[in-house]
């Protein structure tokens, strides 16, 4: 515990420094306290997190008519 001013009450006092969203901020006893209980049950579940695997994505092609060999007869639909 160091002496600092609190970010959230403006009050010198011993305060704890916790990293909130890669910020430090510096909190009293009694404001860590309040903001603890209002958190409580907030947030995600810390749990095992697993991968999700994407299909590949699918390209089809349009079918074009094939050509016909040179010196046969062409072929009627």
């Amino acid at each position: 515990m160091i002496v600092y001013r609190c970010d959230v009450c403006g009050e010198v006092a011993e305060c704890t420094q916790k990293q909130i969203e890669s910020r430090e901020y510096d909190f009293c006893s009694r404001c860590w306290g309040e903001l603890e209980s209002k958190l409580q049950g907030k947030g995600r579940p810390l749990a095992k997190r697993e991968m999700v695997l994407i299909p590949p994505r699918v390209i089809e092609r349009e079918e074009t008519p094939e050509k016909p060999i040179p010196g046969t007869p062409p072929t009627i639909w």
